[in-house]
C-alpha cells in the first residue's frame, strides 16, 4: 500500500485521559499506549492516533473534522456509546444510503456512526 502523503495519524485533545480510554476500550474494545501522563495511543482501529491533555474539544459544530465509525448494528452500537457515558448529540437519523448517530465521548469530541440500509 502506498504511504507517500496518505492520512497516517489523527490526534484529539482530551479534558480526561482517563474516562476517555475507558470509553473507547469499553465501546470499540481499543487499546492503549500510554507515553507519559499526557499523551495515549491507539492503533490497528482503521487509523491510529492519540488523545494528548488539553481543554479542548473537536465538534462538528466548530468546524473540527468528524471521525465516524461503521456499525452492523447501529442501536446496538447506540446503547453501548450511552451506557458507557457517551452523550447522543445527533440521535439516529436516515440518509442516502444508510443511517447514523453522533455522539461526544466523556472529553467532548464528537464522532459518529453509520450504518447501510
Amino acid at each position: 500500500m502506498i504511504k507517500h502523503e496518505k492520512i497516517n495519524y489523527v490526534e484529539f485533545a482530551a479534558r480526561d485521559l482517563t474516562a476517555t480510554k475507558a470509553f473507547f476500550e469499553t465501546v470499540f474494545n481499543w487499546s492503549f499506549v500510554d507515553y507519559g501522563p499526557e499523551y495515549t495511543a491507539f492503533s490497528n482501529e482503521g487509523l491510529d492516533g492519540g488523545f494528548y491533555k488539553a481543554d479542548l474539544a473537536s465538534t462538528a459544530d466548530t468546524g473540527g473534522a468528524l471521525i465516524v465509525f461503521h456499525s452492523d448494528t447501529l442501536e446496538a452500537t447506540q446503547e453501548k456509546v450511552m451506557q458507557a457515558g457517551g452523550m447522543i448529540v445527533k440521535p439516529i437519523f436516515s440518509f442516502p444510503g444508510g443511517k447514523r448517530f453522533q455522539f461526544t465521548e466523556p472529553s467532548g469530541n464528537e464522532f459518529a456512526v453509520w450504518t447501510e440500509d
